[in-house]
């Protein structure tokens, strides 16, 4: 029994009766978990995340950062927040004394963000644009620009909404925009590039090499850096092959670094410094 194709569709009671279920197939949904009442007359779907539901049942809609990471967009911040948007007429929320919530078993403030989307009254989400702007000014400017990197990669976004989502932001955040590039395939890839964009040398990202592969970042021409995360390059039969892509660069005259996604959210002095180490002796040639 699905409420509507839209998952993230909000139901009534008379939407769906509308829709043909009786009050007996609402009950049987919502002891089976087919259904979950949010708040009075709110129904999600069972699928729903914990997050929805907390927003709806706040009187919300799932907005910024958290609006991205349910949705699959690049998030690095770990704010520990659930970020709702909240029209600004609406004084009286559910519970409105209580600012924090319980998702994956521990415990969220809230952050509400009053502002007027222009959105339909049955979704339990913010409009994407405005959520995207209000996730920018949420972080600071390198992780704002690998998530709008990852929005425009994953589709959240279309190339041409980027115009009205940086008409949304404060002057000062507005220069991101000259930074942005949806080639980027991962968050760390795009914090990558911007670490080596700091050398005002040439940077292309997503360049194939004939007899290496595609690969992540070239860096002045000949220094390949590649963004592992565990997901992609856990196993030893993916390391191995990681390892002949090294070796048959090596061959064609590349260097390359391999830093991890956790070294570059939490150590970028590393991959910094072995690009300048890298840069200062040269391309050298036996």
């Amino acid at each position: 029994m699905a409420i509507a194709p839209e998952h993230l569709r909000i139901a009534s009671y008379a939407d769906l009766c509308a829709e043909g279920i009786s009050r007996g197939g609402i009950d049987r949904a919502l002891e089976t978990g087919v259904l979950v009442r949010a708040r009075r007359d709110n129904y999600l779907e069972g699928t729903a995340s914990d997050a929805l539901v907390s927003a709806v049942r706040v009187g919300g809609r799932l907005d910024c950062l958290s609006l991205m990471r349910e949705l699959g967009v690049f998030v690095q911040e770990e704010d520990q927040l659930l970020h709702l948007q909240v029209p600004r007429s609406r004084r009286l929320l559910r519970s409105p004394h209580s600012r924090r919530v319980r998702l994956d078993g521990r415990i969220h403030r809230v952050r509400l963000h009053w502002r007027d989307d222009d959105v339909a009254a049955h979704s339990s989400v913010a409009r994407r644009v405005n959520a995207l702007a209000q996730a920018i000014e949420c972080q600071r400017p390198r992780p704002a620009i690998a998530t709008i990197d990852s929005a425009l990669n994953t589709g959240f976004v279309r190339e041409h909404e980027l115009s009205e989502v940086f008409s949304l932001v404060p002057p000062r955040l507005q220069e991101l925009q000259r930074h942005i590039d949806g080639r980027a395939e991962s968050g760390p890839e795009t914090l990558a590039r911007l670490i080596a964009r700091t050398f005002g040398v040439g940077v292309e990202i997503q360049v194939p090499i004939p007899g290496v592969g595609r690969v992540d970042i070239v860096v002045a021409g000949w220094i390949i850096v590649e963004c592992d995360s565990r997901g992609y390059h856990s196993g030893w039969e993916m390391q191995e092959r990681d390892r002949r892509r090294d070796l048959a660069a090596a061959h064609r005259g590349y260097a390359t670094l391999r830093p991890t996604a956790r070294q570059i959210f939490g150590e970028p002095g590393l991959l910094l410094r072995a690009m300048q180490g890298l840069l200062e002796r040269g391309r050298v040639f036996i």
